[in-house]
């Protein structure tokens, strides 16, 4: 597996992913708009051609948030998000960042272990954040110094 920024020519994967993995998927304008953002990093994991897992995010004043995770569910329970996580925050310390925060489903304990095990800390909760189905979302923080 090979972890690479992303670039135009995964976008079409990575929206196909996001419809396999989101009831409310972003489209395939909005991930290519995220490409050249200047407060964009966007990383894909790679199985030879094949996009088995990304993670994005937005970085404003050190401060970032994860945008969107995932990984095909063929390729799960293989630490693929560990790994972006990690390599996420890897990049992001080298650029100047202190902090990356996300939202996850309250239902979600896999993931919730996994942001657990890398230092996570829950610090709010977003009542009815996500639709289809309708449920709460938890903020979680991770902080580190520069």
């Amino acid at each position: 597996m090979k972890i690479m920024k992303m670039d135009r020519q995964h976008v079409p994967q990575v929206a196909e992913l996001e419809k396999q993995c989101f009831s409310d998927p972003w489209s395939a304008r909005s991930i290519a708009s995220e490409v050249d953002g200047p407060l964009s990093l966007w990383l894909v994991a790679l199985e030879g051609e094949a996009v088995v897992g990304y993670v994005g995010a937005q970085t404003v004043l050190g401060e970032t948030d994860m945008m969107n995770i995932a990984v095909h569910p063929d390729h799960r329970r293989k630490g693929i998000a560990q790994t972006l996580v990690m390599e996420l925050i890897r990049e992001l310390k080298a650029a100047g960042a202190y902090q990356l925060t996300l939202e996850v489903r309250a239902s979600n304990e896999n993931a919730r272990k996994l942001y657990d095990k890398l230092g996570f800390a829950q610090v709010g909760r977003r009542p009815g954040y996500y639709h289809h189905p309708k449920e709460d979302a938890l903020i979680l923080r991770k902080e580190w110094s520069i």
